[in-house]
């Protein structure tokens, strides 16, 4: 009866805390995550600036109009003396002038480099989505993980509270037992110990709780003190094989993706490079018209109108040697590129075959940890029996206690382990569910 008692205490308890929270799940939290972290947002900021950057205007393949317009006046005295003799005195002689017209300049051709240049653009956004989509997988993964830690805390707040019930029948059994003499002071006082000691671990638990709770929304952007509660459970998915990992990080890893961007990039950069060694061509038109007037001089007045054009070209015929220099120089980036896309995909291949074999480890670890919270269970409710008709000593009742909260903890330890190893290879695949 006291442990059905109990039971249905904590039990109402934990209802009623819950009562008004609202339940997150993950897909919540990741959906939330990707609309507000400022990482996230920030990120998706400069793609959507690389992605307007991507026009020909900007490589500078389209022509360019400017108009102008001038309009210039002065008011002047002269004392002018000719060469004849004859003396010319002006006073606030008034002169103006008035320019206006349209011009276009195109380069018709730079040695394609403008063509270069627009691929450029194009591989910049590439580069961009893959830099987004890096960020992304990171912030969620951390925000999963934040939030597997949670649902494990929760479970271990589940496990202390357990503890906590026992330990109090215990003190119940103990005092009823010293009451009627069938036991000394000291069994009620270390009864006691242990319980104070129990409920302090529940305080500490709680304070890591709540401290992981505020960081979840700190990750979510959110109002720190927004209240929630997690799912109750951890489930692993134990079907991921190392084959698939691999394939997969070969081709849709995003780190490993913008490293092949940056060696389109560097390629691009050195085809401009050689377009120094072409012409350039451009072509240029306009028109104009103009009007004078001036109270000063042997013309008095003047119009102009009419259309321009013409041709040009360019061409770089010594400059030092630079043009060779930069082309050795432009040649070597895209050698590193090489190399590093080498570096990068044995790196990330290593960190997956590492991060399986302890995925591996951790998914046995659930089922041994499993086993051995039933066991620690089974032994416990002996335990506890024995103890209520006084069959063992105290500290053989403690030790099946404690074995048994370790025991839970331990298991649901092994399972966000596990849950971690299988977020950390989700990640490296580019394959976590956002």
């Amino acid at each position: 009866m006291n442990n059905l008692k109990y039971t249905t205490i904590a039990l109402c308890l934990t209802v009623f805390n819950c009562f008004g929270q609202e339940l997150l799940t993950i897909q919540d939290a990741v959906k939330i995550a990707v609309a507000n972290n400022y990482q996230i947002i920030t990120a998706g900021n400069s793609l959507k600036i690389d992605s307007l950057s991507v026009s020909p205007g900007f490589a500078g393949m389209l022509p360019s109009i400017e108009a102008s317009i001038v309009d210039a006046n002065s008011i002047q005295s002269l004392s002018q003396t000719r060469s004849d003799g004859s003396q010319v005195e002006r006073d606030n002689a008034k002169n103006n002038s008035l320019n206006y017209g349209a011009a276009l300049n195109w380069t018709l051709f730079d040695g394609l480099s403008m063509f270069a240049n627009f691929e450029q653009l194009k591989q910049n956004k590439n580069l961009g989505e893959e830099e987004l989509k890096q960020v992304i997988l990171t912030k969620v993964g951390e925000v999963m993980i934040t939030y597997y830690d949670l649902v494990q805390q929760q479970q271990q707040l589940s496990a202390l509270d357990s503890t906590i019930i026992i330990s109090k029948q215990r003190v119940e059994l103990a005092q009823n037992r010293f009451s009627i003499g069938k036991a000394s002071k000291l069994e009620v006082l270390n009864a006691k110990v242990d319980l104070n000691t129990d409920q302090t671990l529940m305080q500490r638990q709680k304070e890591l709780y709540a401290n992981t709770k505020i960081e979840l929304n700190r990750q979510l952007a959110r109002n720190l003190k927004t209240e929630f509660k997690a799912v109750p459970e951890i489930f692993v998915d134990e079907s991921l094989l190392l084959p698939n990992l691999e394939t997969s990080i070969v081709t849709n890893n995003p780190q490993l993706n913008a490293q092949r961007i940056s060696k389109r990039i560097s390629e691009l950069e050195l085809k401009q490079i050689k377009a120094g060694r072409y012409p350039t061509i451009y072509a240029t038109t306009g028109y104009n018209f103009g009007s004078s007037e001036s109270s000063l001089g042997f013309t008095t007045s003047s119009e102009s109108n009419g259309f321009s054009y013409g041709f040009g070209a360019t061409l770089n015929l010594f400059d030092g040697f630079n043009q060779n220099r930069n082309e050795k120089i432009g040649k070597l980036e895209v050698q590193n590129a090489t190399i590093a896309i080498e570096e990068q995909e044995q790196q990330l291949l290593s960190m997956v075959g590492t991060s399986y074999q302890t995925y591996l480890t951790n998914i046995s670890l659930i089922e041994l940890e499993g086993n051995n919270e039933a066991i620690a269970k089974e032994n416990l409710d002996i335990t506890v029996e024995k103890f209520r008709i006084g069959t063992i000593p105290t500290i053989e009742f403690r030790t099946a206690q404690l074995n048994y909260i370790n025991a839970k903890v331990r298991f649901s330890n092994a399972k966000f382990q596990a849950k971690l190893s299988e977020i950390i290879l989700r990640q490296l695949s580019g394959e976590l569910d956002i």
